[in-house]
């Protein structure tokens, strides 16, 4: 791995170097590192913390005990919800929230390098948005049984009194003039059509 690839905005030689030969032993396959970012205090930082890129995830790196070992946390990029920095006098701070709103941050980083990290972390959080509506089509479709619907015209089922098969009017043994006010009424209720209506008067009129 270059070395150069990673010192394009001034990060400290030794540092990059010291972490990428830690951060090798954690890649998986066809992981690769992006970027590194390297924090510079104000004060004489001889192990300063470092966040690293890779096309899978974003490592914090924070040396521990002088130096002697390093604790790595690390976030895998469809987890992330958004990351974005804050630009102070002496350097910036790059803060990154999960899905599940957890924060993680990193203060005294180089405008230059903060500004890359934000540049990079928005063209991966695009792409990781994308990914996360389509695992969440995918579990509603699983929670619907798995059904999918294709340019299906949607079934309108009439509630259930409306469902039942139309009774024939019993006008055999009726008075005919109460049968033909029964009639009216049910006309003017919008139960029977006007058709309907002169058709079964003058069933009943047949009788008189």
């Amino acid at each position: 791995m270059n070395l150069k690839n990673f010192l394009n905005e001034e990060q400290d030689p030794q540092a990059v170097e010291k972490l990428l030969g830690r951060i090798n032993s954690l890649l998986t396959s066809q992981e690769t590192v992006e970027y590194i970012a390297v924090q510079k205090k104000p004060v004489i930082n001889l192990s300063p913390d470092c966040i690293a890129l890779t096309n899978r995830r974003i490592i914090f790196c924070r040396p521990k005990n002088f130096g002697l070992s390093m604790d790595f946390q690390d976030y895998n990029w469809v987890d992330i919800a958004d990351c974005h920095i804050k630009e102070g006098i002496v350097g910036a701070t790059f803060i990154m929230r999960t899905t599940n709103s957890f924060t993680n941050m990193m203060d005294y980083l180089p405008k230059n390098q903060a500004r890359k990290l934000y540049q990079f972390a928005q063209e991966v959080e695009e792409r990781m948005r994308g990914v996360r509506r389509e695992k969440n089509l995918e579990t509603l479709r699983a929670s619907a049984g798995g059904v999918t619907v294709n340019n299906a015209t949607p079934i309108i089922t009439q509630p259930q009194q409306f469902q039942e098969e139309k009774k024939p009017l019993l006008i055999e043994n009726e008075d005919p003039f109460a049968l033909l006010q029964k009639l009216k009424d049910l006309k003017e209720n919008g139960i029977i059509s006007p058709e309907e209506f002169e058709t079964k008067k003058n069933e009943v009129l047949s009788r008189v």
